[in-house]
């Protein structure tokens, strides 16, 4: 399947065969861009999701005995099939997800970098060991796969997210099986033509599409070992709930209200051009975009001014558009979200500076715009401050020094992640220090870790203990045996 192929309803993969569902319910799948239907997602059946299950849990015995530099083979072919269909699968993405392709291309240019640190596993979950820990007794630790995990993914980025979970997983000798969003099924399903074309043997990864159903068969199912979950906070907490009541692992990653802190000596250019992306890039549909700017003394007015001028340049439009700078949201019901927010900002006192709500594409007048919208004078106390709008909108609150900026992060429920502009170390290490935040950045709009670090909130942003990829991701994965031995 190529983006001129997508079929008129997605497949799921079981053990190793597509295979329609039986479900007569089917989603549409809608291209934000223009309002049409691209495709159809089945909400498959829990009998389907059993299968696959079973599939998965017959295929772990020989995969967990296949060496791990064995299965880091598989992903390097992976990486190369991947880096092949680069140009057509970021066409996907943008299609169904309304990403510009620049966007598009930067979120899979992430999911292969965690392709590529799988074929590390075999260092990566290299274990220890001591001699003569006691008299003639030696102790060694190892890392075990434990069987089944499994993934329910998010819309805003369907081609990397699952990448964040699966190849870890499945290098590290576990089988796989991924629930994809309803809404953007497509990227993933042209992902799981890859893994089949690399050779993955038959139930090591499976693919079942559904709706909140087949999410609920994930935690409770006897032989999924840990589920990974990318969503909202409300959706996340109940993850984690259901599934440890059912003795998995679950790494639940929430929502986020992300304060990013401007100090008076900040370079105004480049902190301006950092956060245009960082509030507006993916249509402002992802957990790591600064939702509240924390302007520090003189700053405010220098700071609001010019981001101001360059929020105005933004260009609106279809993300397969090369002019496009910023794409519309995911849905109708969405949009009608983030401007009822919009409005209650507006209500609530804030000063409304730039305005997204009512905007028409005249090319796509069905597509889900809405444009780059700021506010000035936001209070911590306005829910434009305190709540997630995951939309195209961003708040600037002035504050007098870093210790008031640190005392509203502090106050923040959430904790996703937080950045500092400044060229003072001092100012720096003091936030870095003190914010109390997961993931910090220090004059980066998105802090987002790379592939080998971990990636993870706090607060309200995460339920759990070890966060996604990187070192974390190998240790959630795995089991430590301690073998303690002594020979006679």
């Amino acid at each position: 399947m190529n983006s001129k192929e997508i079929p008129p309803v997605i497949h799921n993969y079981i053990n190793g065969k597509w295979m329609p569902s039986s479900s007569k319910k089917q989603l549409p799948i809608h291209n934000p861009a223009t309002g049409e239907v691209l495709s159809h997602t089945p909400c498959s059946t829990a009998e389907e999701f059993q299968r696959a299950v079973v599939a998965a849990k017959d295929a772990f015995p020989a995969w967990r005995s296949t060496p791990p530099v064995v299965r880091a083979r598989y992903f390097f072919k992976l990486k190369e099939l991947m880096e092949r269909e680069f140009e057509d699968m970021a066409r996907i993405l943008t299609m169904e997800n309304g990403k510009t392709v620049v966007e598009a291309k930067g979120s899979l240019r992430r999911a292969i970098e965690n392709v590529e640190v799988a074929c590390g596993i075999p260092t990566a979950m290299q274990g220890y060991s001591s001699e003569d820990v006691a008299d003639g007794i030696d102790c060694n630790c190892i890392r075990q796969p434990m069987g089944v995990f499994g993934a329910i993914t998010p819309f805003n980025f369907p081609a990397m997210v699952p990448m964040w979970f699966m190849p870890t997983s499945v290098a590290c000798g576990n089988t796989f099986v991924v629930k994809p969003s309803e809404r953007t099924p497509i990227s993933q399903q042209r992902m799981f033509e890859l893994l089949d074309e690399a050779g993955f043997p038959h139930g090591v990864v499976n693919l079942v599409n559904g709706d909140a159903e087949i999410a609920e068969q994930m935690l409770i199912h006897p032989d999924i070992k840990g589920v990974s979950f990318v969503g909202s906070t409300k959706v996340a907490s109940y993850i984690y709930k259901r599934g440890t009541e059912f003795g998995k692992r679950v790494q639940a990653l929430g929502g986020a209200k992300n304060y990013t802190v401007v100090m008076p000596d900040a370079n105004l250019d480049k902190t301006v051009a950092a956060l245009i992306d960082s509030a507006y890039g993916c249509a402002g549909e992802r957990c790591l975009a600064t939702g509240v700017v924390l302007a520090v003394g003189d700053v405010h007015a220098r700071f609001r001014d010019k981001f101001l001028a360059a929020a105005k340049k933004l260009v609106v439009g279809n993300g397969l558009d090369p002019k496009t700078t910023l794409g519309p949201v995911i849905s109708a019901e969405h949009r009608a979200r983030v401007n009822a927010a919009i409005t209650k900002g507006v209500e609530e006192g804030a000063t409304l500076l730039l305005d997204g709500r009512n905007f028409t594409h005249p090319q796509f007048p069905n597509g889900y715009y809405v444009g780059p919208t700021l506010f000035d004078n936001v209070t911590q106390d306005m829910w434009i401050a305190k709540e997630e709008i995951f939309g195209p909108v961003m708040g600037i609150m002035k504050v007098d020094d870093l210790d008031e900026a640190l005392e509203l992060i502090h106050n923040n429920r959430y904790g996703n992640a937080s950045s500092i502009f400044t060229q003072s170390g001092a100012a720096a290490r003091e936030f870095a220090y003190n914010a109390g935040i997961s993931m910090l950045g220090v004059n980066i709009g998105v802090a987002a870790p790379m592939a080998f670090f971990s990636f993870g909130g706090s607060k309200q942003s995460f339920f759990g203990d070890l966060k996604a990829y990187g070192r974390d991701g190998v240790q959630f994965n795995t089991d430590k045996r301690m073998i303690i031995s002594r020979w006679f």
